[in-house]
């Protein structure tokens, strides 16, 4: 019996639509078909599988706990059917859609990102800045960068570095206590962050286990590019990393008085979804992101020792 005759594909198309954008009326607008046709080939689909799949409310569906097993599996097999046809074509061309930390993509990637391009002239690169876990269903993206102590579920995952901190300030405000040279210099300015708790573990790291000042500033929860441009602007002294601001530890616009580091407590990872492991643009990304970062791992772990 062929294949078509055993699965309802047009419908099982919808209900991906479907469950992807949460609407029958979205879906429709998708497909190019009526919200009445849509709920005819959903209907085939339960009649198909013997179960709702999804809840109907007033203005409001939801997939049912059958729906929920489905849809992952669902998903990742049209990537892998998308992902097929690329390979057949034998292409490397179109647009590699990366999501990346803020400070990441702003103060690495985008600096590296052009020899990357001159490699591969027919793949264009879109970088969007994400602050929250990647969904590669709604989201659409090809790789993600993603900072956290584990990589999400149901992925597959790279572990890239984990951090170095040093506090870093301009050489501006520096000059305003005649310089800084011992760690207890830094309890004269304004420090920078959205509590004392990483303040408080430096600062005992280096022998000062005083009570901090009252002069914690400027709270960027945890996004370094911004408290590094505060650092840069003089308003404070920043927990930054030096691996992330090689830039302007270089041009002078930070300096870093002491070389005592605080580990990150979370790693880097490169994550892409399972079904696109056999794509082209995928792979070629990863292996150049795994070719060029090490020297720059090695300057940063070179200067923690």
């Amino acid at each position: 019996m062929k294949l078509s005759r055993k699965l309802p594909l047009n419908a099982i198309r919808v209900f991906d639509a479907v469950a992807r954008l949460g609407s029958f009326t979205r879906a429709g607008e998708e497909l190019g078909m009526t919200q009445t046709a849509v709920s005819y080939q959903i209907k085939l689909l339960e009649e198909h599988v013997g179960d709702l799949l999804f809840i109907r409310q007033t203005r409001r569906i939801s997939l049912t706990q059958t729906g929920e097993r489905l849809a992952p599996k669902v998903s990742e097999a049209f990537g892998l059917l998308a992902e097929a046809m690329a390979e057949a074509r034998q292409e490397e061309s179109g647009i590699l859609e990366i999501r990346s930390t803020p400070t990441f993509a702003s103060h690495w990637l985008a600096r590296h990102i052009g020899a990357f391009q001159l490699q591969h002239p027919g793949l264009a690169v879109r970088i969007l800045r994400i602050d929250k876990p990647v969904d590669f269903r709604a989201d659409n993206a090809d790789v993600a960068i993603w900072r956290g102590e584990q990589p999400p579920a149901d992925v597959v995952a790279h572990e890239l570095f984990r951090l170095q901190y040093a506090p870093m300030l301009s050489p501006k405000l520096a000059k305003t206590i005649r310089g800084v040279t011992i760690p207890a210099d830094l309890l004269k300015l304004p420090l920078i962050g959205g509590s004392s708790k990483w303040w408080g573990i430096w600062f005992q790291s280096n022998g000062i286990d005083t009570p901090l000042p009252g002069t914690i500033t400027i709270d960027a929860d945890g996004a370094l590019d911004l408290e590094g441009s505060a650092a840069i602007a003089g308003h404070g002294v920043a927990l930054l990393s030096p691996f992330l601001h090689r830039e302007e530890l270089k041009a002078d616009r930070l300096i870093m008085p002491f070389e005592a580091f605080k580990k990150d407590d979370l790693s880097y990872w490169l994550i892409s979804p399972k079904s696109r492991r056999q794509s082209v643009k995928v792979q070629t990304f990863r292996q150049w992101l795994l070719e060029t970062l090490p020297p720059y791992l090695s300057d940063l772990s070179a200067a923690a020792q």
